[in-house]
């Protein structure tokens, strides 16, 4: 219906300016929305105000001028004229049922485009160090990731999904000395305990199995514990292996996969941090201060140089962070996207600062950035902050335990990235129309339950009659269902180029109150064939489009609750 107004009024444009009351240049900018208020008809253009200057009119008299031009149409039942110059369009409840069979017949594929034409994507996410479970803060990294994989593919794009494992550097040496000291005997609370050691559960867990000479898998090895407190290389080893193996689990139960594990030691084991700095000092990009290496960032649009080699002649993170980066763009992936939390926010400039010290055709602002604030859990009221097993934070193990893998993932993805999120564990327990999840969930289980009893009652549904009778669905509730249903293609369009998740959620919420409204308002086991059919043709097509919706956030649709 979108795009018939808009193809409506392009050509009432090209008419207003073939009569000279448009200059031919003007180029026609078209935008439709739908209305807030009913009483304005289903769309709403505000073409008119926006050519009133070139045109030298009054926005209303161009309004006027704009409708009387608009050819005939059978989609369109009446327009009227609002405000200063708002053109109103209501649609006929016949254009407006096509939408049913539209979605019946694309199925699982309504919503769905080739707008991305295959092109390569690569989206980091979650990238999180593996010296502990993953928390709240990668659990919600890790849904709006997937979430945006999701619909990047929905839209056509070729996505690759990568995790980079940061398993060299201090924290992971800090790793392994506090699994030798629980290895030893030792505990948190001892004077020996290492200073910037970790303190969590978890630790003993990982000692335990190394001095039981466990064999870890993780997937791309397989280590086993040799039960020596005095090799702090094999411990190392050991525990990396055991906490990728740890995530990994966590993010199989939260239905995230990747297609990549990229190791930041393989940058290093295989030249590319090297072959970077050569490149940096060759370009002229860098000078010596104080014993360091620095790069002129500040050339490239960072508010100060930064640190590539310390005095001790170790690399700061920034290093092997460019080297990486070089490695995607070497990879052939145009368009990169890392989602990470906020605190990756300084990290921006000096990444895109040091690729383009090394002038090898990136183009400035790239790699784009997905960044998401931290994550509030709270019961009763009381924020959440401690977990046994973590010690120090909730994990995203804990949250999945407490509420199930649907809630969790909806919770994490359903508000904007860059907003703080409340995650109330109350909320997601209940079930509630209060609660998103369950609200959406039991509309699409109430459309089952309603095919039951047609099926039950020995009236079962004619796709053939409720096809035919589709103009039967008149009136307000199911008109402004289909109205919504007709907008889910261009939510998903949106979502994937604004990056933006949350959308899809949105309209879900929306969507089930607009069904929940639609069925509490109007009977749909009526004697009348004909009606009753119809009204079941349009409790599929919600039921398909909760579904696919659903399937882009990872959450699943139950057919009974």
């Amino acid at each position: 219906m979108k795009d018939t107004i808009i193809e409506l009024l392009d050509a009432a444009g090209t008419q207003l300016k073939q009569q000279g009351i448009l200059p031919q240049d003007t180029p026609l900018a078209i935008k439709v929305e739908p209305t807030k208020d009913k009483a304005h008809g289903d769309y709403a253009s505000n073409l008119a105000l926006t050519l009133a200057k070139p045109a030298g009119r009054k926005p209303r008299e161009l309004a006027e001028a704009l409708v009387a031009a608009l050819p005939e149409s059978a989609a369109i039942r009446q327009v009227d004229i609002a405000g200063p110059g708002f053109i109103n369009f209501f649609a006929a409840t016949d254009a407006v049922a096509q939408v049913v069979p539209s979605i019946l017949d694309a199925g699982d594929t309504y919503g769905r485009s080739l707008s991305g034409q295959g092109q390569k994507v690569q989206v980091e996410f979650v990238s999180a160090n593996p010296t502990g479970p993953l928390h709240v803060g990668h659990g919600r990294g890790a849904a709006i990731g997937d979430c945006l994989c999701r619909l990047l593919e929905a839209t056509g794009f070729d996505v690759t999904r990568e995790f980079y494992y940061n398993d060299a550097g201090v924290q992971i040496h800090n790793l392994a000395l506090s699994v030798q000291a629980r290895v030893k005997g030792l505990t948190p609370e001892a004077a020996e305990w290492p200073e910037n050691g970790y303190r969590g559960a978890y630790i003993g867990d990982v000692a335990k199995a190394y001095l039981a000479g466990e064999t870890i898998t993780a997937d791309d090895r397989e280590v086993t514990g040799k039960s020596d407190a005095e090799d702090l290389e094999a411990i190392q080893d050991f525990a990396v292996a055991y906490l990728r193996r740890e995530q990994d689990l966590d993010l199989k139960a939260f239905g995230v996969a990747f297609d990549v594990y990229f190791l930041e030691s393989s940058l290093y084991n295989d030249g590319k941090v090297d072959a970077t700095v050569k490149a940096l000092v060759g370009g002229g990009h860098t000078y010596e201060e104080d014993g360091a290496t620095w790069l002129r960032t500040t050339d490239f649009g960072d508010d100060k140089d930064r640190v590539m080699r310390k005095k001790d002649g170790d690399y700061t993170y920034f290093l092997p962070d460019v080297a990486y980066h070089h490695d995607k763009w070497q990879r052939g992936f145009t368009t990169v996207i890392n989602e990470q939390g906020a605190d990756h926010h300084s990290t921006v400039t000096r990444v895109r600062a040091g690729l383009q010290a090394l002038e090898t055709g990136i183009p400035q602002g790239w790699p784009d950035y997905v960044l998401h604030q931290m994550v509030l859990v709270t019961r009763s009221g009381v924020e959440v902050k401690l977990s046994k097993r973590a010690g120090s934070y909730v994990t995203l193990r804990d949250l999945i335990d407490e509420v199930g893998r649907d809630a969790t993932r909806f919770f994490l993805a359903a508000r904007r990235a860059d907003s703080q999120l409340t995650f109330d564990i109350d909320l997601a327990r209940s079930q509630s129309n209060d609660n998103p999840v369950y609200y959406i969930q039991y509309a699409h289980a109430r459309v089952c339950s309603m095919m039951r009893r047609a099926e039950s009652d020995a009236k079962a549904f004619d796709h053939a009659l409720g096809m035919q009778h589709l103009s039967r669905l008149d009136t307000e509730q199911e008109k402004d269902l289909m109205n919504r249903l007709a907008r889910y293609p261009e939510v998903v369009e949106r979502a994937a180029q604004t990056r933006e998740p949350q959308q899809v959620a949105q309209y879900l919420m929306d969507l089930a109150s607009d069904f929940h409204t639609c069925y509490n308002a109007v009977k749909v086991m009526v004697d009348d064939d004909e009606l009753r059919n119809a009204r079941l043709a349009l409790g599929l097509a919600t039921r398909q489009v909760l579904r696919n919706g659903l399937d882009l956030m990872g959450v699943s649709a139950p057919e009974e609750m």
